[in-house]
């Protein structure tokens, strides 16, 4: 892969400060960032590989903030329960029998669909986070990555433990030298996995490693009634009085709120992770992004794992995430379509505290970045190139996907990943787990 390349004479959808969309653009990338853009006749390096920009538009890579990658193993496996009777007697009976194996056939699955579909960054919770990274160090994708754990009482339970979690940070330290396109984080489950005296240890270790915490956080309504009924307090008060949020975090659904937990989450600048589609899935609900976003909390989009979704595309949460608001609250004016893109991309950003280097096109951001091909039925003609990206736009559109400078899939070639292998490979993981 060339160190230079050039996308000439496209539309560049920027989400920059004035979040303005240039019509005709041209966009250097060298060494990893973007080292232009303009509107002129610059001369073209002579060793930068030239993508053509007619008919197509260029946008910053989208930004998944909640997922559980290898669970593609199990997507169409436990559709239609509830969600603590779908996690009790189909997943984690199902998730007891995962191998390593099985965790690293299944995340190069998630990649496949990830990239294809114009997410260039991914927040990830699950089980053997070491082949979670092999998979992502492999395919080139910028990522999260937390070794899942529950309570130490479970650890006989065949689940994770805090000290697995804490040698995955530490031997990823190790492994990375300092590259950082991916990085270890804490995954606490949720409280109802997680008591009280036991977060205060994983606040301990944070404070020691540095690290960021993902947590699912309020996400049914059981989980909030069972958290008032044992310590009296919502999940949301529960973590804001154990100081969780004096770390940065990030918290998965946040679908039930009342008015208190929107003004802790909004002061405490906790990162939220909106899953709309998810939530409906299991149905949890709709989370109140309206209200979130007019008490100026910070939220991203995430699609959650593909057994509860089945998906994981990321065009699908951006509009299912503005039209559910606008159903619920009668309102066609909420969370119009710049505001549900910017969620994906500066939205993420923010939530990762990575603002400026991505979710944007600007010189000197990160070089992530999707083309999304514009020359098809549902995304003519071109009155608005965001409201086409918003609500006429799928994964399936998107043509070619850059992550770091490089290029990692175009025009339905991968460079990174051996599809027909994933696919085969996954499916003998997948097989055996159903067995």
């Amino acid at each position: 892969m060339k160190s230079k390349v050039l996308i000439k004479n496209a539309p560049l959808v920027t989400m920059d400060e004035n979040c303005g969309v240039i019509d005709s653009g041209n966009l250097l990338i060298e060494d990893g960032f973007i080292k232009m853009i303009s509107t002129g006749t610059e001369e073209i390096p002579g060793d930068a590989e030239v993508i053509a920009g007619e008919g197509k538009v260029v946008i910053p890579g989208l930004i998944n903030l909640h997922n559980h990658a290898a669970m593609t193993l199990f997507r169409s496996y436990a559709d239609d329960y509830p969600l603590m009777e779908w996690l009790t007697k189909k997943i984690f009976p199902a998730e007891a029998k995962l191998t390593e194996e099985d965790v690293y056939w299944g995340t190069s699955l998630a990649l496949l669909e990830m990239i294809r579909g114009g997410t260039t960054t991914f927040v990830d919770m699950y089980y053997f986070m070491e082949q979670t990274a092999r998979a992502c160090q492999e395919s080139g994708i910028r990522a999260m990555l937390s070794q899942v754990f529950i309570g130490a009482e479970s650890s006989s339970k065949g689940f994770n433990t805090l000290e697995d979690a804490i040698k995955f940070i530490e031997n990823w330290q190790d492994q990375d030298n300092g590259h950082g396109r991916i990085q270890a984080i804490l995954g606490p489950h949720a409280i109802y996995t997680c008591p009280p005296d036991f977060l205060k240890r994983v606040l301990k270790e944070t404070e020691h490693l540095n690290a960021i915490i993902h947590i699912h956080l309020s996400e049914s309504r059981d989980e909030v009634e069972q958290s008032l009924q044992t310590y009296g307090k919502t999940p949301v008060a529960l973590l804001d009085e154990l100081g969780m949020f004096e770390r940065q975090i990030i918290a998965g659904h946040c679908v039930h709120l009342n008015d208190q937990d929107i003004e802790i989450l909004s002061s405490k600048g906790v990162g939220i992770s909106h899953n709309p589609c998810s939530n409906l899935k299991l149905g949890n609900g709709i989370a109140p992004l309206q209200k979130l976003l007019e008490n100026k909390a910070c939220v991203g989009l995430g699609t959650d794992g593909a057994a509860s979704n089945n998906n994981l595309d990321m065009f699908e949460e951006i509009k299912l995430c503005s039209l559910l608001q606008k159903g619920t609250l009668a309102d066609p004016t909420v969370i119009p379509a710049l505001q549900a893109f910017e969620l994906a991309t500066l939205g993420g950003a923010r939530v990762l505290n990575m603002e400026g280097a991505l979710g944007v096109l600007k010189e000197g951001a990160r070089a992530d970045l999707a083309i999304v091909n514009f020359d098809k039925p549902h995304l003519q003609p071109h009155n608005d190139p965001v409201a086409n990206l918003v609500y006429s736009a799928s994964a399936n559109d998107v043509e070619t996907v850059i992550v770091d400078g490089n290029i990692l899939y175009d025009r339905g070639q991968f460079f990174t990943l051996d599809e027909e292998k994933i696919y085969y490979e996954a499916g003998k993981c997948a097989r055996r787990l159903r067995q």
